[in-house]
């Protein structure tokens, strides 16, 4: 028969992803209703590859296989073969992943599955390798099974029933709401939740599980932050705090340019997956600040601002949003041995040998260097080389040196500065240059809260940040929030988490500038989540819009729904990214505070009543469901704050001071002066979190507010904390 794909067409995509496959012999086709349509036309099964450009296994996969002429030739005969870049299409990578969950007890990209027509999967996996590997068949030879048995009668009919089977559980996952709302999952949720962390905790290494792979898990560090602060537990601070000691002194942390890579290979954080990605790097120092605020220990101060400085610098636009990611390969530096010049390699870009850093530093800071950072003969990477951790204590190499530890910290700064600048002439690890939406909303909830902490210049970059992404993917006409830009090109519209997130990030760029715009920025994007999202029926907050509504189909531009898709799927468990159905919920129930109506907080409500039995049945697998319960049960905390503009004392009090999850309400000092902002918010009188909250004889003036009370007016902002001392 003819093939039923002529051509490769992904060099008309703009997804950095797709087009690294747009010179492959596979005839590729991008996502949408004309693959399929293709598909029923030449009667052949769909083979989705999902991945994304950063993905090392991903990349592995298409030398071995994608660019090889005969694999190819054997797809494009008995396929159509699709590509999906899953940064862009979460939807669909969330669906065929819980497929993949489902019947093989796992997942990860690059993810594989071989469809009906329809869009059912009947055959998941991962990675293939070209010939037969342990239990891994091999790619060519599992593509001639496939398509010989879908020739077979009887075998297709099998082939169709696993499909409806694996497809209706998987919907049954993904759709699922209990017939009628539970209790309310009531108060203790957040001890459960620490509860659940501590017997899962790795008592000599941090983390998470007792063998590798290791992944960063900062929403369970910021649960046993939140249980240690408010208990005063020794154990669960110790748990939280080895855990970020463990992250920022193995590998797993750039200890050369700062920021940290994906995940660890290894128990003990030493060897990473070496991609680098925005999430990681807004989630991580988060959690980072709110550990320095509970101990005090400025390392945690410094591992955050090393974190957010790495973004600045590797990761921004110049006009300031940022970029998704670095890849985790490079080619070797120039002389390596062992490598070849054109051969990128897994961590080249990060890795040392003994003879690179003797080219760098003079005796004896270079043996002091490379005792600091376990740099060593045979090393402990691949190809003899090392990837730098702190292997030696300063107080050891203090006392060895005979030196006082804070003059080999001077030392070892210079001699850091020095091989960053040496890395620096390093062939590159490739970036994605895509911009997406919510990933720049974890990104400005960063920088403004490392803003509060650390000075206003990483506010600023979450007011340019959070100004890129309203001028380059909301239209306000429409109140439309696109996904994705690159260069110029927007795709969209947008999911849950790019509402979610966003919208969190604007309502904490107002909290740490007081700036109206990115309040009222905020509210739109909440009106969005309300209307494009919650479905009243269901008592729930969907991850897309609903196709059936509006009769929207795949790839029009009114729907960030897929009429392909055989599942409308929530996002309720805390993954590499926090839930977006979690953080849209905590983000209402903060929201409803700045509305004289409680539709936010009665969604908030419903969406917690809803999943209750979910939520309490497992606490750590949905932490930010328990943030959102939490807060719908306490209120939280609230600290308005009226003045002209907010003391800079003021500012730092609350920058050293732990308030997880608190709301900063900034306003101007008078009833006169807040009556602009109402209207800009369309409001007729004050919201709750600004009433009555006028500043005391025009002197800056805070309101501190606990579980649903609140303290009297102070103009001593040390003393109006000091009424949350007294309450606990």
């Amino acid at each position: 028969m003819s093939q039923p794909t002529e051509r490769n067409r992904l060099d008309e995509e703009s997804s950095p992803y797709l087009r690294q496959h747009a010179d492959n012999p596979v005839n590729w086709q991008p996502w949408g209703e004309e693959a399929f349509d293709l598909a029923r036309e030449y009667d052949v099964p769909v083979f989705v590859s999902i991945g994304y450009s950063s993905c090392h296994w991903c990349h592995v996969m298409e030398e071995e296989s994608f660019a090889d002429e005969e694999t190819a030739a054997l797809l494009n005969e008995s396929f159509v073969p699709v590509k999906v870049d899953r940064e862009e299409r979460p939807d669909v990578d969330s669906t065929f992943m819980t497929v993949s969950q489902l019947v093989t007890g796992g997942g990860g990209w690059p993810l594989s599955a071989w469809c009906t027509p329809e869009g059912e999967p009947f055959y998941v996996g991962t990675y293939f390798p070209p010939e037969s590997r342990g239990n891994r068949p091999s790619f060519p030879g599992l593509c001639r099974r496939i398509a010989d048995s879908w020739t077979d009668p009887e075998q297709r009919a099998e082939m169709e029933r696993r499909a409806e089977q694996w497809t209706t559980s998987a919907r049954d996952e993904l759709e699922s709401v209990p017939d009628s709302p539970g209790e309310p999952p009531g108060a203790g949720l957040l001890d459960e939740a620490a509860a659940a962390a501590m017997r899962s905790t790795d008592t000599e290494h941090g983390g998470f599980g007792t063998s590798g792979p290791k992944f960063p898990m900062p929403g369970r560090v910021d649960i046993l932050l939140r249980a240690a602060g408010r208990t005063g537990r020794g154990d669960l601070l110790e748990a939280a705090t080895r855990t970020l000691d463990g992250m920022a002194s193995g590998g797993m942390y750039d200890q050369i340019g700062g920021g940290f890579h994906r995940y660890a290979v290894d128990r003990s954080w030493t060897i990473p997956h070496f991609e680098k990605m925005l999430y990681d790097n807004a989630e991580l120092p988060m959690v980072y600040l709110d550990g320095h605020r509970l101990t005090g220990d400025l390392r945690y101060a410094r591992v955050a601002a090393e974190s957010l400085t790495f973004l600045e610098r590797e990761l921004r636009h110049p006009d300031g949003g940022f970029f998704s990611t670095l890849d985790a390969r490079s080619r070797a530096p120039d002389g390596r041995e062992g490598s070849s010049a054109d051969e990128p390699l897994e961590g080249a870009f990060y890795a040392w040998t003994p003879a690179e850093v003797d080219a760098v530093l003079d005796e004896p800071v270079a043996d002091l260097v490379k005792a600091r950072y376990g740099i060593r003969s045979g090393g402990n990477f691949e190809r003899g080389t090392t990837v730098p951790t702190l292997a030696t204590s300063v107080d050891s190499l203090a006392a060895e040196h005979d030196r006082s530890p804070e003059a080999i910290e001077e030392l070892l700064a210079e001699a850091r500065d020095a091989l960053f600048e040496a890395r620096e002439e390093r062939p590159r690890p490739a970036r994605d240059e895509k911009v997406l939406a919510s990933w720049n909303g974890r990104a400005i909830s960063a920088f403004a809260a490392a803003g509060t902490v650390l000075g206003d210049a990483y506010t600023d970059l979450a007011v340019d940040a959070l100004e890129f992404c309203r001028d380059r993917l909301y239209d306000a006409e429409s109140d439309r929030l696109d996904r994705r830009w690159i260069d110029g090109d927007v795709a969209g519209p947008g999911y849950l988490d790019d509402y979610a997130f966003l919208a969190r990030g604007a309502l904490d760029t107002y909290g740490a500038t007081g700036d109206l715009d990115a309040l009222a920025f905020a509210v739109a994007l909440a009106d969005g989540i309300v209307e494009e999202f919650y479905d009243a029926d269901d008592g729930t907050i969907y991850f897309t819009r609903d196709v059936g509504s509006g009769g929207d189909v795949v790839g029009s531009p009114g729907s960030s729904g897929d009429a392909t898709l055989f599942a409308r799927p929530q996002e309720f468990a805390d993954r590499s990214t926090p839930s977006s159905l979690g953080v849209a919920a905590d983000t209402l129930a903060v929201l409803d505070g700045f509305r004289t109506d409680d539709r936010f907080r009665s969604i908030a409500e419903a969406v917690v009543r809803t999943h209750a039995d979910r939520i309490r049945a497992s606490p750590l697998e949905h932490v930010s469901l328990v943030r959102a319960a939490e807060r719908v049960e306490s209120g939280g905390i609230e600290v308005t704050i009226a003045a002209e503009e907010v003391p800079r004392a003021w500012r730092e009090a609350l920058g050293e001071r732990y308030l997880p999850g608190a709301t900063v309400a900034p306003r101007p000092p008078t009833a006169a002066g807040l009556d602009g902002w109402l209207d800009r918010l369309g409001l007729d009188e004050a919201p709750p979190i600004w009433k009555g909250r006028d500043a005391e004889d025009g002197a800056p003036t805070v309101y501190v507010c606990e579980g649903f009370t609140c303290s009297p007016p102070r103009t001593d902002v040390d003393a109006a904390l000091s009424w949350l001392d007294d309450r606990a």
